[in-house]
């Protein structure tokens, strides 16, 4: 983004839910469709890795799961970035990284050349772009914020869709250092999604530019410096909330066994004697049916009634994803493969459409930059153990189906994890009284208008009383009728006047019945 200011905290703009928020979208959706789908596309490419460099199906997942490791272990990294500089220029170098990365890769002349290349200059590329596109998407929409999500994680199926054939013919054209080039010139096209990335500045500073008041610019040189001291670069209280931490060891345990089946679904093809290019194709399903399920979740995550309880709305969608894991490892040929990809598709697409909607509403936006880094941090570790260790199992077994079960067993995990947590830590949870103030979210500024008005309304109540309570007065001592005694012309007042106690009594309870008592904040409120 431009100014490194706005970029870091918004003053409190609301989110527009739309204008230049849908071309911010678009930038999303595409980076999210390099970042996600670019692990899965290169394993077209392990076939012949092996043929080249002679090495064993789990040296081949280190390229996956580097890829992974740098786009999650990273987080930190980049919200770091983002504090500093702003979303846009960190994207910017993004794209050039992610496409540096795959040119030197296809000059490689061992494994370990490419681990480097393709898994640590590249991932970082792509981590760079994924993570602030993400967090602009958070500022541009609130209300449609479930939809916005949907929307962007569908680019992961289509980019999936595009790159996973794209990849089987740049490889039987060109080989696989030509389809790597050709792969690095495409990522170029992140440093276009971060032109989209545009700043949201605040109407006062548009009025301020507008009268060009010498005064207001002076304030607004001395906002930024007093507001620079307090703000930090990776916010660590977000471990204070009991709901983060749980999303955390969740999302952790989930992410061990979520990436290895798409991981291992080509070679497995090819093992039972399909084709090459009918092998890729299963990939091609998955990310088909995935682009119709993200939509539909977010449609489905953004209703009011399913929207509060979101986090239950993912656990499901991780359970259905580990069972699919769990019935689809007894697959024995191609048409219960494509069976498996399909159920696969729909409880991926809606893992990928909540995982970061929940996050969002549980640490809001304020804090999501620094949350999403420390998120992904943690899923980093569990990155680099999945799809290595599964190879390695694949190594020791020859047989995918304890693949297969060991990845549903742990998504599952996750999912028991998430859904009883929350319902025994969050969910009871004592709730205050409904008498006393009412659960709301209200800004500064509103907060600010509503106080001066219930202190004007109980200036005006008041006001009222006293004037009341002089007319009441006047009337009960006109009432009386005072005999007056004139002696030669002039007039002689009685010593006392004599007022009944009941009177009196009825006089000050009288304020009390016609106006009522004068409302307290607590209950004006």
């Amino acid at each position: 983004m431009g100014g490194v200011a706005l970029d870091v905290d918004t003053g409190g703009v609301k989110a527009p839910d739309g204008g230049w928020g849908w071309a911010v979208l678009f930038g999303c959706f595409v980076i999210t469709g390099f970042s996600y789908a670019f692990p899965k596309a290169v394993s077209v490419f392990f076939k012949e890795l092996i043929r080249e460099f002679d090495v064993g199906y789990s040296d081949t997942a280190w390229i996956s799961s580097i890829l992974l490791a740098m786009l999650y272990g990273t987080g930190p990294l980049c919200s770091v970035l983002v504090n500093c500089f702003g979303c846009r220029p960190v994207m910017m170098a993004g794209g050039v990284f992610a496409s540096l990365g795959m040119v030197l890769a296809s000059f490689s002349t061992s494994i370990i050349h490419i681990y480097i290349c393709t898994g640590v200059i590249t991932g970082l590329g792509l981590a760079l772009n994924f993570q602030p596109s993400l967090i602009m998407l958070n500022r541009y929409f609130d209300v449609k914020r479930p939809l916005a999500n949907g929307l962007a994680a569908a680019g992961s199926p289509v980019a999936l869709c595009c790159l996973s054939p794209l990849g089987q013919v740049l490889q039987y054209h060109y080989g696989w250092r030509g389809g790597f080039l050709i792969l690095g010139g495409i990522l170029l096209n992140c440093c276009m999604c971060a032109a989209l990335m545009k700043p949201l500045v605040t109407p006062t500073n548009l009025k301020d530019k507008d009268q060009g008041q010498d005064n207001d610019k002076e304030k607004e040189e001395e906002e930024p410096k007093k507001q620079k001291p307090k703000h930090k670069l990776l916010d660590f209280t977000v471990f204070k909330d009991c709901g983060f931490v749980i999303y955390t060891v969740a999302a952790s345990i989930m992410v061990l066994g979520l990436f290895v089946p798409p991981v291992f679904f080509v070679t497995y093809a090819k093992e039972l004697g399909n084709e090459d290019t009918k092998s890729a194709l299963l990939l091609t399903i998955l990310g088909f049916i995935d682009i119709f399920a993200r939509p539909t979740c977010g449609i489905i995550a953004g209703l009011k009634w399913v929207r509060p309880r979101c986090v239950y709305l993912f656990s499901f969608a991780m359970l259905f994803n580990g069972i699919t894991d769990l019935i689809g490892s007894q697959s024995k040929d191609y048409s219960a493969l494509v069976v498996y990809c399909i159920f696969f598709g729909i409880s991926y697409g809606m893992v990928g459409a909540l995982q970061f909607e929940v996050l969002m509403a549980i640490v809001g936006t304020e804090k999501f930059s620094s949350a999403i880094g420390l998120v992904l941090l943690m899923e980093a570790i569990a990155v680099l153990v999945g799809p290595p260790g599964a190879g390695r199992l694949l190594d020791a077994t020859k047989n995918y189906m304890f693949v297969f079960l060991l990845a549903g067993c742990e998504v599952t995990l996750s999912a028991v994890v998430l859904a009883t947590c929350n319902f025994l830590c969050i969910k009871m949870k004592p709730l205050e009284p409904a008498d006393k103030l009412e659960c709301i979210t209200v800004s500064d500024n509103t907060t600010a208008e509503a106080s001066s008005r219930l202190a004007g309304v109980e200036e005006e109540k008041g006001e009222r009383e006293e004037q009341e309570m002089v007319t009441k007065t006047e009337a009960i001592i006109e009432s009386k009728e005072v005999e007056v005694e004139k002696v030669d012309g002039e007039v002689v007042r009685p010593k006392s006047i004599k007022v009944d106690s009941q009177e009196v009594e009825k006089f000050l309870k009288e304020p009390q019945e016609s106006i009522g008592a004068a409302p307290s904040p607590e209950t004006c409120l």
